[in-house]
């Protein structure tokens, strides 16, 4: 038996997809660079839509700014995204940033810097040892 998806869960994959296609076609501002829709939550009642996006250029200054500035354009993406996916209820919008990638790979880096400094400190036993 095939594993069944809910339908906001089908409804928030396909805003994703629809406003990536938006974000880097229709928006034409400057101040926005280069954006990525990581994820999309659907309320079960497809009334408000939760938009993670992360950026290029992950200056903490900038990063507000682009946010603003994505939420301010939300009724614009609406519109939209309303004449690509034809549903009778089209969600609010709210961007929000996706601070998953930074979180990574600063995890990463610190695991890197941990196993560094272990195979120092073999090393360093090694040589004492001789």
């Amino acid at each position: 038996m095939a594993k069944e998806y809910a339908r906001t869960d089908r409804v928030g994959q396909q805003i994703q997809k629809e406003i990536s296609v938006i974000l880097m076609r229709e928006i034409k501002d400057p101040r926005l660079g280069m954006i990525t829709v990581s994820a999309v939550e659907v309320t079960r009642d497809l009334a408000y839509a939760k938009i993670f996006v992360t950026f290029f250029n992950d200056d903490n200054t900038n990063v507000k700014e682009q946010i603003a500035i994505l939420n301010d354009a939300a009724g614009f993406i609406r519109s939209i995204l309303a004449k690509s996916l034809r549903a009778r209820i089209m969600p609010q919008l709210r961007f929000e940033y996706d601070k998953s990638l930074v979180e990574g790979v600063r995890m990463t880096s610190l695991v890197d810097q941990v196993i560094r400094d272990d195979e120092r400190k073999a090393h360093k036993d090694e040589n004492q040892e001789d």
